[in-house]
């Protein structure tokens, strides 16, 4: 079928991933080609040639995309014998927090990421259910006093008062408050 056709059915978005992926060359094919622009240009027979040994064919080598799909993390080989694997999601607190682990092998590698990932899910729907008072490492220290002030003190609103009262700036109140306090809210709601 033609590759347009092709490329749809699969759901790539363009015909050029496709032919990326699933495509390559035989040497075969390449002779033939220039066999073609022989018999094009020079308006030639190009005569059929005979090697001693048949050519031999390439070998296949299967796709492998060049990033990993989102919530998988990433391992790369630092040296020989070490390969380093990173995960970093989005905490409640809106930022990236970034934690590796290392292993000798690729495999070893990929298995320590995947248990780095569990863990660290676990961690998030923790913070984001409120069943984890404590927030982890990583954590600005900041959101983390205003969210221990907040829950001694629940009735307090006034961010002024509450950046007085913790001897941090108003701005840095005001852009961690409404989280904590969804936060703080959400085992209320359950």
């Amino acid at each position: 079928m033609d590759i347009k056709t092709l490329s749809s059915i699969i759901g790539h978005v363009s015909s050029g991933t496709t032919l990326n992926i699933y495509t390559h060359i035989t040497n075969k094919m390449q002779e033939n080609a220039a066999a073609s622009i022989d018999r094009g240009i020079a308006k030639t027979e190009v005569s059929e040639r005979t090697t001693e040994k048949p050519s031999e064919e390439q070998k296949f080598v299967p796709y492998t995309a060049p990033r990993r799909r989102p919530g998988t993390g990433y391992v790369k080989q630092l040296k020989d014998d070490l390969w380093e694997g990173r995960y970093s999601p989005v905490w409640p607190d809106g930022k990236k927090h970034s934690r590796n682990v290392y292993g000798r092998t690729q495999e070893e590698c990929e298995a320590k990421l995947a248990k780095l990932i569990l863990q660290m899910n676990a961690e998030i729907a923790a913070l984001r259910t409120g069943t984890a008072t404590e927030y982890p490492d990583g954590v600005s220290p900041k959101k983390k006093q205003l969210a221990a002030y907040l829950r001694e003190n629940p009735g307090v609103s006034n961010k002024s008062y509450i950046a007085r009262e913790l001897d941090i700036d108003r701005t840095t109140v005001q852009k961690y408050y409404d989280e904590v306090r969804a936060e703080l809210a959400a085992p209320a709601a359950q």
